[in-house]
């Protein structure tokens, strides 16, 4: 159940679209940001809001890499694997990032910490290798860089 503050303001999102499916995106991102991932429970009530059927916002959430049909850790770490960043580590930088957390692409720490995710675009191609967490995107990445940024992530979790 959405709570009344957060349907008011899905509610306005969709009034000021000029169409329904304009607002989708940030319909299924502010669900998402409630509930902590696109639920089966968030995807009717976005078709719902939106004035769609189940399948067609499934369609649209199963479209976007960053909006998440399954449970995912408190940081998404999103690992850019577009020819440029492949072309300057990208893929060794995935591979010992999932070996440094203990888990595979795709996996969350045992934690709930952290999932790991390749994305195939970040729009970062001048500072590749790129990685994004949350809102923040981290260019010119080594193994080393990467590690102290997944600390820091770790520490402004805790405080």
């Amino acid at each position: 159940m959405i709570p009344t503050q957060l349907r008011t303001r899905l509610e306005q999102h969709v009034a000021a679209a000029v169409t329904s499916r304009e607002a989708a995106v940030q319909v299924m991102k502010e669900l998402q940001g409630h509930y902590g991932w696109l639920t089966d429970e968030a995807v009717g009530e976005a078709a719902q809001l939106l004035g769609l059927s189940p399948l067609q916002v499934e369609e649209l959430a199963t479209f976007y890499e960053m909006i998440y049909r399954r449970p995912v850790g408190k940081r998404v770490v999103h690992v850019c694997d577009s020819i440029s960043c492949w072309a300057m580590g990208g893929e060794s930088l995935l591979a010992q990032l999932a070996a440094h957390l203990g888990i595979g692409p795709g996996e969350t720490t045992g934690d709930g910490m952290f999932t790991l995710l390749p994305c195939c675009c970040l729009g970062n191609c001048g500072e590749s290798p790129t990685m994004m967490i949350g809102d923040n995107l981290y260019g010119w990445l080594t193994l080393e860089k990467a590690v102290e940024i997944l600390q820091q992530e770790s520490r402004s979790m805790m405080e």
